[in-house]
């Protein structure tokens, strides 16, 4: 049977890298596009002698010329401290790296897969958070360069298949973490994890009893394979991320725990529009997609701990 070909945005980021990896596994032909801005040659290094991985490095503000059957629309910046670097330019990759990944699929005839966020449903007034909720988002802050820009990315996918009848799935991803988490990420568990390492104050913004819930990257590829190749005509958008909540103190003492570390935690303001509290209903997923998460909070956190530990040592060793 002829190798489906499948176009990943953002394959040498985090979870695309992830991503590439697990296609090539499945027997995809896979194109990996990334501009490097926050993607890393080092995280698809094991796949450049695979004969079915092809790298190009390209950013998806300009126009995309392959020829694929599926699309995975990745790329973007998504650590507040990557995105709000360049807020123009994030909402540029969100909304024209958009519309470019959409006429691609159109041209293709390719299904196309738009990775959304939780960050959709702002600082969220329903508590847990379904995909009927419409969100609560304020578009002048410093954050709406990512949230809005997202919003408007699924206005356009839904657009594209109501008037050309674009084949596409909307994926609104949860807070997730693992290996390859850039050590600079600026996230919670990535933060944590590299000031216990270092011994250094963990750093909590607020009074720490804000909360959030914690994907294991490896359940996350799996639910966006899943949705990818889910039934015709279902469109989503669906939740996909982990329903068990977390206090940021909590995640915090977790990790001095595991790791043996002396850090001390310190409290910082918390920073402007940063949602109190983040919670996924995943009763679609499991429904159309049969998908859940299935590793532990523990569990990840020690793979990912272990991961950090390998990239400070080479950093020390460098």
């Amino acid at each position: 049977m002829e190798r489906k070909r499948v176009l990943v945005t953002g394959g040498a980021g985090f979870i695309g890298s992830h991503l590439c990896e697990r296609l090539l596994a499945m027997g995809y032909d896979v194109i990996g596009m990334d501009n490097l801005f926050t993607g890393r040659k080092d995280n698809i290094r094991h796949l450049i002698s695979n004969p079915y991985f092809e790298f190009i490095r390209k950013d998806v503000t300009e126009e995309i010329y392959v020829e694929c059957d599926q699309i995975y629309n990745l790329a973007c910046p998504a650590s507040p401290i990557h995105y709000q670097y360049d807020p123009i330019k994030t909402g540029k990759t969100s909304i024209i790296g958009a519309l470019h990944a959409l006429g691609l699929a159109k041209r293709c005839n390719a299904r196309i897969l738009q990775a959304s966020t939780s960050e959709v449903y702002g600082d969220p007034e329903v508590h847990p958070q379904p995909e009927t909720y419409r969100g609560c988002v304020n578009p002048i802050g410093i954050r709406a360069c990512y949230d809005e820009g997202k919003r408007m990315s699924e206005t356009l996918f839904f657009d594209y298949y109501r008037q050309h009848g674009v084949d596409i799935k909307v994926a609104r991803i949860f807070n997730t973490y693992g290996p390859r988490m850039n050590v600079n990420d600026g996230r919670v568990i990535s933060n944590f994890i590299v000031q216990a390492l270092r011994g250094e104050d963990i750093t909590i913004y607020g009074d720490g009893k804000q909360t959030r819930s914690f994907c294991y990257v490896d359940d996350l590829v799996d639910g966006l394979i899943r949705l990818m190749n889910s039934r015709d005509g279902f469109t989503g958008p669906v939740n996909l991320g982990n329903p068990g909540e977390f206090t940021m103190l909590e995640v915090a003492e977790c990790i001095i725990e595991m790791t043996k570390s002396k850090s001390h935690i310190i409290y910082c303001p918390l920073p402007e529009d940063d949602p109190t509290q983040r919670k996924p209903v995943i009763d679609l997923a499991e429904q159309e997609l049969g998908w859940k998460p299935g590793v532990s909070l523990e569990t990840g956190l020690e793979h990912t701990i272990n991961y950090f530990k390998m990239c400070l040592k080479e950093r020390r060793e460098a």
